[in-house]
């Protein structure tokens, strides 16, 4: 079981959720997160799932680009959490805010692994594979 919720910036929880990220999406890549990276999230949405035990298990950010549309980044889910459902949970759940927040549309730059995760949940790729983080990877786009 677990539960999907907004974290704050600057807090245990985000901290928690950093340590997850780093192990999930830079540690396998030898990256790592500088500080001012970090400090750059501030007046993002952060939005993490729980275990039952109050353990933080995935994570996903939420970037105002504009008046209309957020990018999804930095999506990461513990690895014995993979496949059962976190993933999509938090995905709903930012939908939903997005929606309730005014925005229209959804972009995210999807890893080559989780682009046919977003493609069930109507993400369409736009364009050509590009690199980033020294991986290959596809921007995505929902219209809500």
């Amino acid at each position: 079981m677990f539960s999907v919720q907004p974290i704050e910036f600057a807090t245990p929880e985000f901290d928690e959720a950093v340590g997850l990220r780093y192990e999930v999406l830079r540690q396998p890549l030898g990256l790592e997160y500088s500080p001012e990276q970090l400090a750059a999230e501030y007046d993002q949405f952060h939005l993490a799932a729980f275990d039952a035990a109050g353990r933080i298990v995935g994570y996903l950010n939420l970037t105002p680009k504009d008046a209309r549309e957020v990018k999804m980044r930095q999506v990461a889910v513990a690895p014995d959490w993979q496949g059962r459902g976190v993933g999509l949970a938090m995905v709903q759940f930012a939908e939903q805010w997005a929606r309730e927040n005014d925005f229209s549309l959804m972009t995210l730059h999807a890893r080559l692994n989780a682009v046919p995760f977003y493609q069930k949940l109507d993400y369409e790729k736009e364009g050509d594979p590009f690199e980033e983080v020294t991986i290959p990877h596809f921007y995505m786009k929902k219209t809500l």
